[in-house]
């Protein structure tokens, strides 16, 4: 042993020998002090390890429940209304076909004009039709000719009946060749008005005002037509009318339910604001005048059309467009956010505050928007605290701290 663990050990200077050596009763009384040192060691130590692993930890301290900010909703009285996609349609859509046969010769507009009830479009070679007119009107001239002379021969016959140079039977003869040259006339009037029509037949003209379509057969086409469509005919063009024009658009049961306990199934006659452009700018306007008299069965929905002037023929059928209808009276509501309605597959629901800081889901029924605001239908009562803001922080069953604020609807300018 050195003489720092000497010290250490509290042992001091160890009286030696002569030679350098311990005495013996040295000897045992430094083996004594030594024991006793690696004892205290060896208790310091387990000390030491009972104090970081036997002793038990301090508690750790649970966070404070989250803070969210809730509301009432707010409660207004607002006109019941509905949205839709809705698709435009023409009120008249006409198949250009020939009624008669022949040689297409002239086509007198450009592809997508605008073109005017009247307006010469397609020409069908009049020629052999005009050959047929000047036919009728000589079978005519003819048949006049010999009712001329078959009165005259009747008369001549009841004068000859009277003097006695001619007989009963001479008159009948006479009086029946009169009325089958009449009849002959009529059957030559009817002729001329025959060919007359193919001749007119022969020009196709536009039946309306409105937007024709490409032509879809050239110049030099050999073209067949019938009459009352009895037999093949070939399609020239389309023609759509533009003003006023149709909107139809698929009306949900429960918006159906709702019209019909406003109209009591009266006749739709109704103003709807229509958006074209899908900005939220309803400037344009129509009217709900039709409304189908069966749902479907597979879709649950009903088929509803307003009608809308196009002036300007800015609208095209085919075109989409949104539109608003109103369902019934202006009635008090409830309205929330939109940022607090949480959607879960088909269904929706705001997250909502209970008396002991529960949150506490609620599936509602949602409607449309009032300046900024969406209108809840059902599902939420007016006492309830909906969370508005925070809610990423709260999930349904845990606790939270809530903190009061105010829903507030856009001004009135603002789209809705």
């Amino acid at each position: 042993m050195n003489e720092v663990t000497q010290t250490a050990l509290g042992i001091g200077e160890i009286p030696r020998t002569v030679e350098g050596k311990l005495r013996p009763r040295t000897r045992r009384r430094v083996g004594l002090l030594a024991g006793l040192g690696v004892l205290a060691l060896v208790v310091i130590g387990g000390g030491l390890l009972w104090s970081e692993h036997g002793a038990p930890a301090a508690q750790a301290v649970p966070p404070p429940p989250p803070l969210v900010t809730v509301s009432p909703p707010l409660q207004r009285t607002v006109q019941t209304t509905a949205r839709f996609l809705g698709q435009f349609s023409a009120v008249d859509t006409v198949e250009l076909r020939a009624q008669v046969g022949g040689t297409l010769t002239g086509i007198d507009f450009k592809d997508g004009q605008i073109v005017h009830k009247g307006d010469p479009l397609f020409v069908i070679d009049p020629r052999p039709f005009q050959i047929r007119l000047d036919q009728a009107m000589a079978q005519l001239n003819t048949a006049e000719a010999k009712e001329t002379l078959s009165r005259v021969e009747l008369w001549r016959a009841q004068q000859l009946k009277q003097t006695s140079f001619g007989t009963a039977e001479t008159v009948d003869q006479r009086a029946a060749d009169l009325r089958t040259n009449q009849a002959a006339i009529e059957t030559a009037k009817a002729a001329i008005r025959d060919a007359s029509l193919d001749l007119e037949f022969s020009r196709v003209t536009a039946p309306f005002t409105g937007r024709i379509g490409r032509h879809l057969e050239s110049v030099g086409d050999l073209v067949s037509g019938s009459r009352g469509g009895s037999g093949p005919t070939t399609l020239l063009a389309t023609v759509v009318s533009l003003d006023p024009i149709y909107l139809d658009f698929d009306m949900s049961e429960s918006d159906y339910h709702a019209w019909q306990r406003v109209n009591h199934g009266a006749t739709p006659h109704a103003d709807v604001a229509i958006s074209l452009d899908g900005d939220g700018d309803f400037s344009h306007h129509g009217t709900l005048d039709f409304i189908d008299n069966t749902v479907n069965r597979s879709s649950g929905t009903i088929r509803a059309r307003a009608t809308v002037p196009n002036p300007n023929l800015s609208i095209t059928p085919g075109q989409f467009a949104r539109l608003i209808v109103d369902l019934g009276k202006p009635a008090p509501v409830l309205l929330v956010p939109a940022a607090a309605i949480v959607p879960d597959q088909s269904e929706h629901m705001v997250m909502t505050v209970a008396s002991d800081g529960t949150v506490v889901p609620k599936v509602v029924e949602l409607g449309e928007l009032d300046h900024g605001l969406r209108v809840v239908r059902s599902g939420l009562e007016a006492s309830d605290r909906v969370i508005i803001n925070g809610l990423v922080r709260a999930r349904p069953g845990m606790k939270v701290t809530p903190a009061a604020g105010t829903i507030t609807p856009a001004p009135s300018g603002a789209a809705s």
